[in-house]
């Protein structure tokens, strides 16, 4: 069955912007971690380290906050499939503002010794929760209310979110890194960013009161009470999700590997790489970075939307090969030293990105019957992005310790895409599906087929 029901244009406009800016702030507070662990965390919570050594510690926190995001979206996929998508998107929004502050006022190993990067481990830790908790809520709130045919296009809006607090993060610290000489910026420059944490609270408030749930999950709602059985909101959706749909969850996990992994490469391994082993300063690299990311605001919508004319599974096979095949190129344009190269080398590494980040909400929503949609495509998306994202800068750093080159991380990244094109391979496209469709109606269709 390939219908939608109902108003085929809800309110999108209002939905996009307040999806657009709860996710951005999201990932803002998330990813301006990722940029202090890279110029300046290490030495404030790590200083008794060499540098490659406090380098690698701080990146290890950076990971710390990937290994909670799954538990963030096991809580927000329970509470999303039985009480509605929008109460654990609000509850995520709080909880990562909360954090970001606290890190912001955080003393640093020299004021409190020891007790410094616990608590920044902890902090991470509730970032992790919440960032883990965000995504699905903000892409099922609109890909479950967008039309059929535009599914692909504002699903990919979510994915622009998280562009737009990446590339705000790095503007961030642009600027403070101009305006401040370094010691300013140690001392409290990079806490202005995270200081920020608390509009987060105020935009949950103002989901909470503004926006209404999607007409999936009230249908939903609708046919428990009708049927008074098991129809509808189910009492263990994570159960079933990962009992009945483990195949699709490990796919979606899959599919999203070479997509995280090099998405945090190219944010906050090169921040690194450029400064460290080809020799940039500091605020070019962050200009080149910015800028490239920054194309990612056409050219994700772009390929969201073509998803909607060629599919999601075809699409996706294409940007994993692109990606493979330009490994290494990445590397040899960037070793050059010169910023137009430089800059040349980020452009296309984040458009092929594009080609799969952009469909990939629709692709997730699609791959799950409604009663379990959160959780099993919440669970997916934060699996791989323990293994995949959060490590990716600390093994891109120990890879290029331990060998000296490039090489390396351009055969990890080769890896990770051949990884990512067998678990798309092997999905069953379900392009345009009915996402009111529940698990037995689903097992029903299997079973007339």
């Amino acid at each position: 069955m390939r219908v939608d029901h109902g108003d085929p244009r809800p309110k999108m406009g209002r939905l996009s912007a307040a999806a657009v800016l709860a996710t951005t702030l999201e990932w803002f507070d998330f990813m301006i971690y990722s940029t202090a662990a890279a110029l300046v965390l290490g030495k404030l919570f790590f200083p008794s380290f060499s540098g490659v050594a406090g380098t690698l510690a701080s990146f290890a926190t950076f990971a710390v906050g990937f290994f909670a995001r799954p538990l963030g979206g096991i809580i927000a996929g329970h509470i999303g499939d039985r009480f509605g998508r929008k109460p654990p998107l609000v509850g995520a929004m709080v909880v990562m503002g909360v954090a970001t502050c606290g890190i912001g006022v955080l003393p640093g190993y020299g004021a409190i010794g020891a007790w410094a990067p616990l608590l920044l481990v902890a902090l991470r830790l509730v970032q992790g929760l919440g960032v883990g908790a965000q995504w699905g809520g903000a892409a099922l709130l609109l890909t479950e209310h967008s039309p059929v045919h535009r599914r692909g296009y504002y699903g990919s809006l979510i994915q622009v979110g998280s562009i737009l607090g990446a590339v705000a993060g790095n503007a961030m610290y642009l600027l403070l890194t101009d305006l401040l000489d370094n010691a300013q910026f140690e001392s409290w420059g990079w806490r202005v960013p995270f200081l920020t944490g608390m509009v987060l609270v105020i935009i949950g408030v103002v989901v909470q009161l503004k926006i209404e749930d999607t007409p999936v999950f009230q249908t939903l709602r609708e046919k428990s009470v009708a049927a008074q059985q098991d129809a509808g909101i189910r009492k263990a959706p994570l159960r079933d999700a990962v009992r009945r749909y483990w195949r699709q969850i490990l796919q979606a996990a899959g599919a999203f590997v070479v997509v995280n992994a090099t998405f945090y490469i190219l944010i906050s391994g090169m921040l690194e790489y450029g400064t460290e082993q080809v020799g940039l300063s500091r605020t070019t690299i962050l200009v080149c970075v910015m800028v490239a990311g920054a194309t990612q605001l056409i050219s994700i919508p772009f390929f969201g939307a073509m998803s909607d004319r060629t599919g999601r599974r075809r699409q996706y096979l294409v940007g994993t090969t692109l990606m493979a095949v330009f490994a290494f190129p990445m590397f040899w344009l960037i070793d050059t030293g010169s910023v137009a190269l430089v800059l040349l080398s980020l452009i296309i590494a984040f458009t092929v990105h594009a080609v799969m980040y952009g469909p990939q909400a629709a692709l997730f929503a699609e791959m799950f019957p409604a009663d379990v949609r959160y959780s099993g495509a919440s669970l997916g998306f934060q699996l791989a992005s323990v293994f995949a994202g959060g490590l990716a800068p600390f093994i891109m750093t120990a890879l290029l310790a331990w060998t000296g080159s490039a090489w390396s991380v351009s055969v990890y990244i080769i890896a990770m895409a051949a990884l990512t094109f067998v678990a798309v391979y092997t999905i069953h496209e379900s392009f345009r599906r009915d996402l009111h469709e529940t698990s037995e109606q689903v097992s029903k269709e299997e079973v007339t087929v």
